[in-house]
């Protein structure tokens, strides 16, 4: 939900400028969350710090920013945060709220068909494909690719909806394409706040990022490595979370400390 990178607040175009998908091969959902957007954008509504998170998708009222003094206006401001308005457009495409969340718990849903990385640019990237910055432990900021170079956000407190250059500089992270349909794989829920991914089965490991609260993931896998005393169970198996690339201990997934029909990793 945060504004977009400092560094990155050059190359808008005016607001309502060519928002369509701007090239082809998009999936018909992507090119419906990319005329969602595109509506919100064409009514002119404000880029507002916690809009689009009510209850259900769609524009609210903000809130004050507290590290932001041009958020002063935004409880006045009907309209979404970045990630509101990204919840708010594939909502609309696949009749569910399939990206409830920030910015980071968008980035890494399981719901993800394919991944691009920062190095591969924009060159495998669709409409309707999600662009994010920052870090793996904070990505701050989303955006839906139009095609062309060209994105559709909301950027920061002061601005409304906007179509705008992709910025590749900086602290752009990567790309992921959003699978509308059924999710496949072994789908299992966490538990707890905070808990943190790792890059490896152990807790020495660098961490990857924290699950703010109950969170769906996919698991390709598990192993026994570290044991683990923590929240009052101890268990030594840990599974490994494909769209994280990263592992979590069993502790913090719901059901059996073995979990039932997972494969053992092979790495």
């Amino acid at each position: 939900m945060a504004q977009a990178p400092a560094d990155g607040r050059t190359g808008a175009t005016a607001v309502g400028g060519d928002c369509r998908p701007l090239a082809p091969g998009a999936s018909a959902e992507a090119e419906q969350a990319v005329a969602a957007a595109c509506t919100q954008v064409a009514a002119g509504l404000w880029y507002t710090w916690g809009g689009g998170h009510g209850p259900q998708p769609g524009p609210t009222y903000g809130r004050v920013d507290p590290t932001d003094p041009a958020s002063e206006h935004d409880p006045e401001r009907l309209g979404f945060d970045c990630s509101g308005l990204v919840r708010y457009a594939y909502a609309e495409a696949a009749g569910a709220d399939i990206l409830d969340g920030v910015a980071s718990r968008q980035f890494y849903t399981h719901r993800a068909a394919e991944r691009f990385t920062a190095a591969q640019g924009l060159a495998p990237l669709l409409p309707g494909d999600l662009l994010a910055w920052g870090t793996s432990q904070d990505l701050h900021h989303i955006a839906i690719y139009l095609g062309d170079g060209k994105m559709v956000e909301a950027r920061q407190s002061g601005t409304r909806l906007m179509v705008s250059d992709v910025r590749l500089g900086g602290d752009y992270f990567g790309a992921l394409r959003v699978n509308t349909g059924a999710v496949t794989g072994h789908v299992h829920q966490t538990w707890g706040t905070g808990v943190w991914t790792k890059a490896e089965p152990s807790t020495r490991a660098a961490r990857v990022y924290a699950f703010p609260y109950s969170t769906t993931v996919r698991v390709q896998c598990q192993k026994h490595a570290e044991e683990v005393t923590s929240d009052g169970y101890t268990n030594d198996a840990w599974s490994y979370l494909p769209d994280y690339r990263a592992w979590v201990t069993n502790i913090y997934i719901k059901g059996p400390a073995w979990l039932d029909g997972v494969p053992t990793c092979t790495f």
